[in-house]
């Protein structure tokens, strides 16, 4: 028999223009610590959203997963947990960057789109080194590694991005599965404030609070806040039964 406690796999979800490096590098040290089998999904840039989907519908045929998913990836891991309830063991949601269809004002769509028209306009090289005088180091490193790699077909996955409908609050609402939701306080772009809504509107939801410093510091913050507060509820949940 499965053990309640605990999924049959963790998957790793990568935000916009991120890649499965970052993914691994957030969730699978808090993995292999309580030994659990972790997958870190490489989107396709020509379908970011449709590859992500696919790869956690895979992973379901070992067992009940847990959708692990940064910024469009926690959305997408959302949105999969409900239309796959019966696969899903949990979420967690790092950074989330807005609740909607109408993303007018959403800061990460904005960014997304204008990225996308400067690298259509001026190519890759030329955008990076923007970028990279402009980000934090660890970030610069991040996304010059997955930028570059997925070139030629960026612009594309980020305007994909900048067009994607994020969970509206009604899906959320319909979250069935423990989720942990984790913000970062000073982040423009993923306001914490769109994770304590999150947290609102999931019924079965803890929010956990981290800072950009301590996620500059080791990626593997998300994991650890993401699988404690989760498998505790999940834990606890089994011992009520």
């Amino acid at each position: 028999m499965p053990d309640p406690t605990r999924p049959a796999i963790v998957v790793g979800l990568p935000g916009t223009g991120s890649d499965a490096d970052f993914a691994r590098r957030a969730f699978e040290p808090a993995c292999a610590a309580r030994d659990l089998p972790f997958v870190a999904v490489e989107p396709d840039p020509r379908d970011v959203v449709a590859s992500c989907r696919a790869a956690l519908d895979e992973a379901a045929r070992s067992g009940p997963v847990l959708a692990a998913g940064i910024s469009l990836g926690a959305a997408i891991a959302v949105e999969w947990a409900c239309a796959r309830s019966e696969s899903a063991f949990g979420v967690i949601a790092a950074l989330p960057a807005w609740t909607g269809a109408d993303t007018t004002g959403c800061p990460a769509a904005l960014s997304a789109a204008a990225t996308a028209a400067q690298l259509r306009a001026d190519g890759l090289e030329a955008v990076v080194q923007r970028m990279r005088q402009s980000s934090p180091p660890w970030l610069a490193r991040a996304l010059t590694q997955s930028w570059r790699a997925q070139w030629p077909d960026l612009p594309q996955a980020l305007e994909e991005a900048a067009g994607y409908s994020w969970p509206i609050a009604e899906t959320l609402a319909g979250l069935k599965v423990p989720t942990t939701i984790v913000a970062a306080v000073d982040d423009p772009v993923h306001p914490a404030t769109v994770a304590t809504d999150w947290a609102e509107l999931i019924p079965h939801a803890e929010l956990r609070r981290i800072t950009l410093a301590e996620l500059g510091a080791d990626p593997a913050v998300l994991g650890d806040h993401g699988l404690d507060g989760l498998l505790d509820h999940r834990a606890g949940a089994a011992r009520e039964r």
